[in-house]
Order: C-alpha cells, then structure tokens, then sequence
C-alpha cells in the first residue's frame, strides 16, 4: 500500500489540474460582413477567486505581426487605444456580460480596419499562475455585397377583400465565401389593427435551406396549408434570385405597410449557421376594405310592380363592390314572401358553378328562368305570371372571397340581402257556390249504389273550369290507408282536376267520379259497405287560362254543406235474425223431449228388473 502522503499529493495535483484557468472562443476563422455587427462570446473556467472575472480585448492586425491593440476592457476605462476609444466611448464597441464568467465583445458596425486576430484576455485571480489565460480567433472582414430590390411597390390605393396580391423582392450576394441567403416578407399592422403581441408579423419565408415556413401569428399557417399564401423562388435578371409573395385573397387584417426582407447567412467552423448580413426593403402600404363596407345590392325594379294574369316578370339583382369578379364565386338566390308576409322561401338560386335550381316550386323550371347576363347583373324571369306568384321578392348574394370553387360545407364571406320588391296581379272577380245533393236517401241499403252530386255554380268573365275534390268524414275511427285532407275536414276519396283528369285515392270501396253536366259533377259508390256511412262534402276550385293558354289558379275556392249517408240492411239481414232465433228454439225443445222421453224409459226398465228378481 502506498505512503498516505504520496496518496495526498497525487490528489492535490489532480484537483491544481482540474483548477487550471481555461479561456475559450469559437472556432475560426470567423467570417463577417463589414457595415454589420460582430458578437464575439468568450468564457472563463477553472478559476480561483470572484465568481466575476474581468474580460480584455486585444487586436492583432494581419500586418503588424504582434503587435498588440487594446480594444476593450471591463476594468479599466482608459485600456482602448487611440484606433478605438472613440467607438468605445459612443457604445459601438463594449462588452457585455453573459454571466460573471461570461463575456462578449460587441462590435455595432464593423470596418475593414477591424480585421484581424481577436484575443480575449482574463487577468489571473488565481494564487498560482497555472492554465489558459486568454484564447483568440481570427475574424475576417468581407466586404458587403448583399443587394436586395423591389420590381412594383403598393401604391396605397384601397383593395377590396379577397383581392388577389402579388409582391416581388429581389436578392443576390457577390461572395467569394460560401454563403446563403433567406428572405421573407412581413407586415407591419397598421395603427389600431390588431395583432398578436406586437405590430410586426411575419407572413412567410423561404430559410437559408430553401424551406418554405409561414409565419405563426395569425392566420398565416391555416391560408399557408390552404394554399392561399405561397412564396417560390424564381430566376431573375443578371443571375439574381426573384421571390414571389402570392396572396389568392387579401383580408381586411393584412391591411398595412409590406416589407421584403433578406439575409445572408455563414456557417462557422463549429457548424453553427451564424446571420452576417441583413437588410429590409420596404413595399409599401396597403388598404384591405371589408367586402361588409363595399358589397351593395339592388333589385330592378324597385318599389311595387303590377301585372295582368299571364303577363311576363323580370326582376333583375345588381351586386357591386365584389372587387375582381374572376376572383370571388357567388352565390345568387332570389326569395319570395306572400303578399301579407309571412315565411321566406326560395325562388330559384344559381351556384358557384353556374348551375340554376328551382326551390318552393319546380314548376317554375318550366316557365321561367334564371341568368348571369354580365358581371354584377343576374336576372329572374318568369314568362307567364299567376296569381300565385304575387308577393315580395328580393334577390340574396353570398360572396366568397378569393375562392372560385367553393366547398359545399364552405361559409360564404358575406351574405346581403336587396330591398323587397312587391309584385301585385290585377285579377278579375270570380264567384263560386257549390251544393251537394244525395238522391233517394230513404231508400239506401247497404250493397246498393250510393250516388252523390255536387252542384256548381262559377260567375266570372273569364275563362274557367273548377276542380272538385270529394271528402268523407266516416262514423268510425279515421282509417290510415286513406288520403287526409290538408285542412283536417276529411277524409279525400276522389278528385277530378281542371282538365278533366280523375284520380281515386280511396282503396276500400269501388267509387267512381265523373262530369254529369258542366256544373255538375257525381261520385258514385257501388256495393256500398257499412265504412261507407259518415258525412260528405265537396270542395272547389276555379281555374282560369292566362292569354298564353295556361291555366292557373285563381284564389277563389268554396266547400258545399256536408250531408249524411246512412246505410239500411237488406230484406234478407233482417230475416235472419228470427230464422237463427227459431232454429235455437226447435234444437232446445227436441233436446228438451228426447232428454225426457229417455229418462222415463229408463225408470221404468229399472222397476220391471226389480220385480222379477224378487
């Protein structure tokens, strides 16, 4: 075993190794560009004494051998020489401190003068002069050749929302070192507007690796991802590089002043990417309105329009304030109300794509159309009106900003509605009555022919036909294989319509419905059945044929009294009854006498027995 003193001194010399002072600098030689800053880092350890350690800086031209040249110092106010003192006393030179054992030598714009060999100095704390006192590294000052320039400016003129943008910015380099070069493009909010954290944001950029990242306030990312921003590098003139900003549709909170800015970047000898030189060229300022504050809607004509039956309406939606209407889809919709108001419902719509529907009634699609007649001007007509069409119309616009095609789940930008314009018919009076009559009454059976008439009587000056509808309220339950009554008033057997055409909704009893005479109208019910019995009405409604030949409704409609049916029972029903009640009776009384008659024979069979055996 080893002496305990060599043991202690193998220790002591050891722990005088591990406390050796060592002082560090990044790798050179460091490359910087002149007119940018310098930031060099040094770091002291293994010392003894204040954890504050002091920090000088010397600087060794490349042709004065070495001779030194005092920069800086964080003891001594008076250590710069002549070359420096004057930079030092302004702040463009001076330390600054990471920690106590952390220092940096920053120089604010560096000069060609400033090239050389940069050493940084620690005055010994320690008790015994042992280790690394100072470090240097070799800094070179290249010259500066970072150029950047716009191709268009913003002129400041107010765009509408979902314009289109596209911005240019121009950047090359002239180096003899290996450099790269980003750029991105950034706004600057304008007063008022909000923004995340600050008024700067950075829109997107393409790094020194040639990957494209857009910024993260805002909605940059979402519309990156979209596809609405995008950045691309191109070839431009004399060898420099073009990048292009592409905004597909500006919104109201891109609104103020465009910057491009590019940078040049170096990557040191420890493989740290360091930014050497950068410059901003400012693009102008730019205005996004709201589409809320520009979109305008006005329906043609305005005010009230009145029209004969049959006579054709145009209605036509002017839109302004879209902006570049190859750049929003539109959604067009024409609405209409009763004339005593009541619910909205849609007339006829033209998509994004073009494409037209018809809403409340197709039958529309047959006598109207719909039509984008130029930019800003979609139109509705209907060729021939009816009563029926009269009512308040109004046309309804959904934009979508800086989006052609739309998703069908997509939210419209905007919707705006028109001023209702109010449609009136000059009709011509009509007057209807109608009778229902039930003939032979007293007499009706079941299995008979039952027959009912209603009786119509129209007064008009027009031409006309009604359309009569058969409505049975029966004594039992309503049945569910039957046709109900929109008011509720019965149950709908048969029709015949305008033109003649009949229809049998009923698919118990055999029924049928024709004309007898022009203002009489039959239903008859053949073998008619006990669910036939209740009460019956008829209801009617006047046609009239516009100029054109067609025929459409004229609002006037009435309903007859209602009358009873009531079914008897055959001759050969009310025979059975006593026929079922006299074969009961005959059965129970031959029962009745066989029951008897056997019952006394069997006695008396007993008694005679009885006496013989005795």
């Amino acid at each position: 075993m080893a002496p305990m003193w060599r043991v202690v001194f193998i220790a002591l010399l050891e722990f005088q190794c591990y406390m050796s002072r060592e002082v560090t600098l990044p790798a050179g030689p460091l490359y910087r560009v002149a007119g940018f800053s310098l930031s060099l880092p040094c770091a002291v350890s293994g010392y003894e004494g204040p954890r504050t350690q002091d920090f000088e800086w010397y600087l060794y031209h490349d042709d004065a051998g070495d001779r030194q040249i005092g920069v800086v110092s964080t003891r001594d106010a008076g250590f710069p020489y002549g070359l420096f003192q004057a930079r030092v006393r302004a702040g463009e030179i001076r330390v600054e401190r990471d920690s106590g054992d952390k220092a940096r030598l920053v120089i604010q714009r560096l000069r060609p003068e400033d090239q050389g060999r940069y050493e940084c100095y620690t005055p010994s704390t320690d008790t015994r002069y042992q280790g690394n006192y100072s470090a240097s590294v070799v800094v070179k000052v290249i010259p500066d050749t970072l150029l950047i320039t716009h191709s268009r400016i913003l002129s400041g003129q107010p765009v509408i929302e979902g314009t289109e943008l596209l911005l240019t910015c121009t950047a090359s380099v002239q180096s003899d070192e290996h450099t790269h070069v980003s750029v991105k493009f950034g706004v600057r909010s304008s007063k008022g507007a909000e923004s995340v954290g600050h008024n700067l944001r950075e829109i997107i950029a393409i790094d020194r690796e040639l990957r494209v990242t857009p910024g993260r306030s805002g909605s940059y990312e979402k519309r990156y991802k979209d596809g609405e921003i995008a950045l691309e590098k191109r070839n431009g003139d004399g060898g420099r590089d073009l990048y292009v900003l592409k905004m597909s549709a500006l919104a109201p909170e891109d609104s103020g002043s465009y910057f491009c800015e590019a940078a040049q970047w170096i990557r040191d000898p420890q493989g740290k990417w360091e930014r050497i030189a950068q410059r901003t060229m400012e693009l102008g300022n730019l205005t996004v309105q709201p589409l809320a504050d520009t979109l305008t809607l006005r329906s043609i004509p305005e005010g009230v329009i009145t029209l004969q039956p049959g006579a054709p309406l145009s209605l036509t939606c002017q839109v302004s304030g879209v902006g570049g209407w190859n750049r929003s889809a539109q959604l067009v919709q024409w609405m209409r109300r009763g004339p005593a108001g009541g619910v909205e419902v849609e007339v006829a719509r033209m998509g994004p794509d073009g494409v037209v529907s018809w809403g409340d009634d197709a039958s529309r699609a047959g006598r109207g159309s719909m039509e984008k007649e130029a930019d800003g001007r979609f139109s509705l007509r209907l060729f021939s009106v009816h009563p029926a069409d009269a009512g308040l119309y109004r046309c309804a616009v959904s934009v979508y900003a800086g989006r052609l095609t739309p998703g069908p789940t997509s939210p419209a930008t905007i919707t705006q509605r028109s001023e209702w314009v109010t449609v009136n018919l000059k009709t011509e009076e009509v007057r209807v009555s109608a009778t229902i009559e039930l003939p032979h009454r007293p007499l009706l059976k079941r299995g008979s022919t039952v027959t009912l008439l209603c009786n119509i009587s129209v007064a008009t000056t027009v031409t006309a036909q009604v359309e009569v509808q058969w409505l049975q309220k029966p004594e039992e339950p309503e049945r569910k294989d039957v046709t109900i009554s929109e008011d509720g008033k019965g149950e709908v057997l048969a029709s015949v319509t305008h033109d003649g055409l009949t229809r049998i909704f009923s698919n118990g009893s055999d029924l049928s419905v024709d004309r007898v005479s022009a203002g009489c109208y039959r239903l008859r019910i053949f073998s008619a059945r006990e669910e036939d019995q209740g009460h019956y009405r008829c209801l009617v409604e006047v046609w009239s044929q516009d100029p054109h030949g067609g025929w459409y409704k004229t609002g006037a409609s009435t309903e007859s009294a209602t009358v009873h049916l009531y079914l008897y029972a055959q001759v050969a029903d009310l025979l059975l009854i006593p026929l079922v009640i006299g074969l009961s009776s005959a059965l129970f009384v031959g029962v009745f006498i066989i029951a008897t008659v056997t019952c006394c024979f069997m006695n008396r069979l007993a008694r005679q027995r009885s006496q013989i055996r005795k």
